[in-house]
């Protein structure tokens, strides 16, 4: 099936960059992540994330709480795992809402789905992507739905949608953290494996997802490659290994865990996840915009 869709305009070319200039501007960034964390250097906090890391227990699931009050987070934090939430993202105003009250209230919202081989060109600076109102998008991805295509499905990923964040009340855990990012889509977009150097809170609304997770020191197993400073990827695919090309892979922990609608999950800061839609899916999340509760303790990494 055929579909025709505006794709945004191309980049203008511009004059390639030397080298010199490439490593100012790429230290230029590096400062700024610092200052906004609050940290030294980007680079001594990754380091620090993978050694308290491998003090870890080894854990064969994620485990699931109660809403803990602010102390109880704080506490369980500095324990460096990962663990999920129940019994609050499902008393969201969001959660209450159906694809079609998405569609009649928020429908003209300007969204840009990840379309194409989203998987592979994850992390590269220019990658496929179309413009289209929500609802041109939800209509999209229903047709979707009922054909064989078998091609990944257009996924709006870590998009800004500031009209839904009143329907979301987010737990004070963090003194500062970004704005909240919205994933929509239908069963089988998916993120690929990948870790941010940030504390992270991730909920799911509607729907399921598959979430594979794997502790920060495993990245030397993991053929990691940088896209900026506080985000890595990995060409490693849990889901379908590859042990011939990444033959280092069998060494790495790999935890798998599914989200339910309503769950909160909290990712520590430099774990790997790979994420993939079982369902039509809304999800958000939030990354923390200090240093990771993990090193809370750790004076050398602050700025004074």
């Amino acid at each position: 099936m055929t579909r025709s869709l505006r794709s945004l305009p191309p980049r203008p070319l511009s004059a390639e960059a030397s080298p010199a200039d490439t490593l100012a501007r790429k230290h230029a960034r590096e400062q700024k992540d610092a200052l906004v964390r609050g940290v030294v250097s980007i680079q001594d906090m990754r380091e620090a994330i993978k050694h308290a890391s491998r003090n870890l227990p080894a854990i064969s699931a994620v485990p699931r709480i109660g809403v803990p009050k602010s102390a109880d987070f704080v506490q369980r934090t500095a324990e460096g795992l990962p663990f999920i939430i129940t019994g609050l993202v499902g008393k969201w105003p969001l959660s209450s809402l159906t694809p079609q009250t998405l569609r009649d209230r928020f429908g003209g919202l300007h969204v840009r789905a990840r379309t194409g081989d989203y998987i592979n060109t994850a992390f590269a600076p220019d990658r496929a992507m179309q413009d289209m109102s929500l609802l041109a998008y939800l209509d999209l991805v229903l047709d979707l739905a009922t054909d064989s295509v078998q091609d990944l499905p257009p996924y709006v990923g870590n998009l800004e949608m500031r009209e839904l964040n009143t329907l979301c009340h987010w737990p004070g855990y963090f003194k500062k953290m970004g704005p909240p990012r919205f994933w929509l889509g239908p069963s089988g977009t998916v993120t690929p494996l990948h870790c941010d150097y940030d504390d992270n809170i991730f909920a799911q609304i509607w729907g399921s997802k598959r979430i594979f997770l794997s502790p920060p020191h495993h990245d030397e197993f993991l053929y990691p490659c940088e896209a900026n400073a506080i985000l890595f990827g990995s060409p490693f695919n849990p889901e379908a290994p590859d042990y011939d090309q990444f033959p280092l892979a069998r060494q790495a922990s790999m935890i798998e865990c599914i989200m339910q609608p309503g769950e909160l999950l909290y990712l520590p800061a430099g774990w790997y996840h790979q994420v993939r839609a079982l369902s039509f899916s809304l999800s958000a999340n939030r990354w923390a915009r200090g240093l990771p509760l993990v090193l809370k303790d750790d004076a050398t990494l602050k700025v004074v």
